[in-house]
């Protein structure tokens, strides 16, 4: 989830609001420290006095579950991570060489015991013993354990595929990092353990993160996931079983034992006549897929003990939405999401086709080959591949998924579908520049060539005329200053799956105008937890007056993500609100400081901290969690920026600017730290200083307008030519009146051209 950092116009501080988490979960599979817990299975003697539900760990299942156990043990969820041995490790550690960038990493044994020589800090080479594999299948990568508790995953990858697929040999996952201030230089954050992956790739996992002392000491029941990663503690089940065997009453323990319900949601599928789709005869809620998404899902952990499979997603987690940065214009996928994200999309979640429709829950293989598996919902009569692909049966490529399931590359050899099951819009591709599947397989036509022979195919095709919420996402997504009309729309179509209103609803948070405040006013009040959030997101760039009446009733919504985010909406304005709001909005905001506080491992966490406690006005506290965020993580721009305003707000300038230098050192590639610091000089009035960093600035982000306008104005002073040149580069980028105006009158003074001669003239440039 981003976290994003609101700017205030002509200061330095960036209030961080949203948390920028990368979740590696499914095929980048990590692994977990070395304490485990165990449970003991207990034997019951009377099932109607259950006992505390308690881990067992998959052995206890085999007896009754041999089949299932069986294919379990043949999954990838079997596999997510394993203690390091002969029998797990897949990749070649006998004494074997692998040059990266002209260095030798080497890849050993000693003994038992796998080890590798690769660079460390400072472009040191150390020998690192490898503790744990992680994931098995196309790659598998290794992990090392520090004293601190710390696990991390070296940046080598093994290529588990076969020789003739192009596997069998070490690759580096990440080839064009270059830097060691990059999230994902191995000994970085983003490659942790204990918080990017730990919770998905084993059972019943305990971050045990110590704040006072910046350790872990990482727990799990099963190092790997079993079947009570996804069924829950199997005490009471096994108690269940016992009594049920002995002859014993069994009344006391409902659903056999567990805690949630893993059934389909529709159990029965009819044909109607006239229709190519079987229509589901019932629906009934169930825990399946909440349980599926907890780990095949692009999203931030904020808890570990609120149920978010009997209770809501978003009590445990907080989703990545349908943005820029994972999903193309119209949904489909580009960056890693998991599946989740895309499968929120599809028609098939919305006629209740679960996860086990497809797929075996316990080898994780899909349960018959296409076409046959989707014959179990489509009429085979009405999508042969003549009739509905218009393509010759037999062909290879000619299957179900390859027109809606397009495949992306990630980690250099995982190709995942995408399953929101997308229909091609060839039409969407020349308009908007979306992927097609039609020119995914030919390669050597264009979108132009495959929009008319799908209109050919397709003459009456209602499909092409009906709107798409890919036209407003670009819109938004391209600041068009006209696309909150496109956004209201998709915001309040009640047809479209709650992720996308939700996502509508975040990027309305760009354009504070009047259609935004009604959506927000709608939304707030929406039955799915995803729309009430996708309405606080929007409200971030709204005044604080406007804030309280719209988000406040959300202060006691039932599910936790959305009670801490509306309360951390209000951090930026604490001071504007009344002592009787401020204590209204305490318990949520209480809340929220825990969150941040199990995320305290994270540079954002603590900078998120340091802002509550400033708001709060307890500066000493608040520089102490800024300080801290750069402890923990020294890459994290964030905190920089903020401890420098902090050292500012409380009149120590040479602090201030101390911080941003320090923070320019360790990462000179970041424009926002850029930016600050040139704003820094200006304060002290040094302008030669502040135009180099402001520079910098315009220079590392040439897209940002704000970067610009602010140069222009620095360099008034010194250079009228290049001034007026950063100002008109601003209005260009921005399009925003204010700049406009700015420009004009720096004209005015400068040339003596009439104000609103100017604005005629250089607006209509734009």
């Amino acid at each position: 989830m981003n976290w994003l950092n609101k700017a205030n116009r002509g200061v330095s501080i960036r209030v961080v609001l949203r948390i920028s988490l990368l979740v590696s979960l499914w095929a980048s599979l990590i692994l977990a420290p070395t304490s485990a817990v165990r449970a003991e299975l207990t034997v019951v003697e009377r099932s109607n006095i259950p006992n505390p539900m308690t881990y067992l760990g998959s052995e206890a299942c085999k007896t009754c579950h041999e089949n299932e156990y069986s294919e379990w043990k043949t999954s990838q969820h079997f596999q997510a991570m394993s203690h390091a041995s002969e029998e797990t490790v897949l990749a070649d550690f006998n004494d074997v060489e692998f040059i990266f960038d002209g260095k030798v990493n080497r890849f050993f044994k000693k003994g038992e015991e796998f080890w590798v020589n690769i660079m460390g800090r400072n472009g040191v080479f150390h020998d690192y013993q490898i503790k744990y594999t992680f994931g098995v299948y196309p790659l598998q990568q290794y992990m090392v354990e520090f004293e601190d508790g710390r696990v991390q995953l070296i940046p080598y990858t093994w290529d588990s595929r076969t020789h003739e697929e192009g596997g069998q040999r070490w690759y580096h996952l990440y080839p064009n990092l270059t830097s060691e201030t990059d999230e994902f230089f191995w000994l970085n954050q983003g490659q942790n353990w204990n918080y990017m992956c730990a919770d998905c790739h084993s059972t019943n996992l305990r971050k045990n993160y110590d704040k006072d002392t910046n350790r872990y000491n990482t727990t799990w029941s099963e190092i790997s996931v079993g079947c009570e990663a996804c069924h829950g503690e199997g005490s009471l089940h096994s108690q269940w079983a016992s009594a049920l065997e002995a002859g014993l009453e069994t009344s006391g323990i409902t659903n056999k034992g567990f805690d949630r319900d893993l059934s389909k949601v529709v159990s029965q599928w009819d044909y109607q006549q006239g229709k190519s789709t079987f229509v589901p005869v019932d629906h009934q809620e169930t825990d399946l897929v909440r349980t599926c998404a907890q780990c095949h899902s692009r999203r931030t952990l904020i808890a570990e003990n609120d149920d978010h499979v009997r209770g809501d997603f978003l009590d445990r987690h907080l989703l990545t939405l349908v943005n820029s940065e994972l999903y193309h214009k119209d949904g489909q996928i580009y960056d890693e999401n998991y599946v989740y994200g895309s499968f929120m999309q599809s028609k098939m979640h919305q006629a209740g086709v679960t996860c086990t429709n497809c797929h075996n829950p316990h080898s994780g293989k899909t349960i018959a080959p296409e076409p046959a598996l989707c014959y179990q919902c489509h009429s085979p009569a009405d999508y042969t591949p003549e009739k509905h692909s218009k393509h010759s049966s037999g062909l290879g490529e000619n299957s179900c998924s390859s027109c809606h399931m397009v495949e992306e590359l990630y980690m250099q050899v995982d190709r995942r579908k995408d399953h929101g099951w997308h229909i091609p819009r060839p039409d969407l591709s020349v308009q908007l520049g979306t992927p097609n599947a039609c020119t995914n397989c030919h390669e050597d036509k264009d979108n132009k060539w495959a929009l008319e022979a799908v209109t050919e195919w397709f003459p009456d095709s209602k499909i092409r005329s009906q709107p798409h919420f890919a036209h407003a996402f670009y819109a938004a997504d391209n600041g068009d200053k006209n696309s909150a009309d496109l956004l209201y729309d998709v915001v309040n179509d009640v047809l479209q799956p709650a992720i996308i209103r939700a996502s509508a609803l975040e990027r309305m948070q760009a354009i504070p105008q009047q259609k935004t405040i009604e959506a927000i006013q709608q939304s707030v009040k929406d039955e799915d937890a995803m729309v009430r959030l996708g309405a606080i997101h929007a409200s971030q760039s709204l005044p604080g007056n406007y804030k309280w009446p719209l988000l406040n009733p959300l202060l006691a919504d039932p599910v936790l993500s959305i009670r801490i985010e509306a309360a951390a909406a209000f951090i930026i304005v604490w001071q504007e609100l009344t002592p009787e709001q401020q204590k209204l909005v305490m318990p949520s905001l209480k809340e929220y400081e825990q969150t941040q506080l199990f995320l305290s491992d994270r540079g954002a966490g603590r900078t998120n901290l340091g802002n509550l406690y400033r708001a709060w006005q307890k500066y000493d506290e608040a520089l102490a969690e800024y300080k801290g965020s750069i402890d923990v993580e020294p890459f994290y721009s964030p905190a920089y920026v903020n401890l420098a305003d902090l050292y500012r707000k409380l009149n120590n300038n040479s602090a201030s600017l101390n911080a941003l230098l320090a923070g320019r050192e360790v990462l000179p590639k970041e424009a926002a730290l850029a930016f600050a610091t040139g704003l820094a000089y200006v304060r002290v009035k040094d302008l030669s200083q502040a135009v180099r960093h402001l520079e910098d600035a315009t220079q590392l982000d040439s897209q940002n307008a704000h970067y610009y306008f602010v140069l222009g104005l620095a360099l008034e002073g010194s250079d009228v030519s290049r001034a007026k040149a950063k100002l008109k580069q601003a209005y260009m980028l921005s399009g925003d009146e204010r700049h406009l105006q700015t420009l004009c009158d720096f004209r005015h003074r400068h040339e003596g051209m009439d104000i609103d001669t100017c604005i005629a003239k250089e607006g209509a440039l734009k």
